[in-house]
């Protein structure tokens, strides 16, 4: 009885001290649903935050981010020649990290009109009949994303 009572001591002891000195667990810092809202605005202020941020993503590491994208997913990333690419990066991005969140269906509709806005910036980049084929088209993706995204 009293080997059993020292085994089990001495295994208690030992559980407890691995605890004791096991690193917390790693959580997001507490501004993150603070960062994330500032680079889903609607604004080319918060796009070139976002777009900073993403070019150097190990400065952000610690807020656990998903920077994954698959572009502009089955349509064209650059239909017609404009570059939209880049804001479909951001889309995804608002999108991957409001689901994470569970926060997705109250940010959506937002999320959709920044990518709409970027998208209509890279338009602006043109004149002419270039420009109103590059409007035409970023309604057509903000319309199926709006739609289906």
């Amino acid at each position: 009885m009293r080997r059993l009572v020292a085994t089990l001591s001495t295994t208690a002891v030992a559980t407890l001290t691995a605890v004791a000195l096991a690193s917390p667990a790693s959580a997001a810092p507490a501004d993150k649903a603070q960062v994330l809202a500032s680079w889903t605005q609607t604004s080319a202020s918060s796009y070139n935050a976002w777009n900073a941020a993403r070019a150097n993503q190990g400065a952000w590491s610690a807020y656990g981010f998903d920077w994954s994208t698959d572009y502009c997913s089955s349509s064209p990333d650059n239909p017609l020649g404009f570059p939209f690419k880049n804001s479909c990066a951001r889309h995804d991005f608002g999108y991957r990290n409001y689901k994470k969140a569970g926060t997705f269906s109250a940010n959506k509709a937002r999320l959709d009109s920044a990518f709409y806005e970027d998208l209509k910036r890279v338009c602006n980049g043109y004149s002419g009949g270039s420009k109103t084929t590059c409007n035409a088209t970023a309604w057509t993706y903000y319309q199926a994303v709006k739609q289906f995204g």
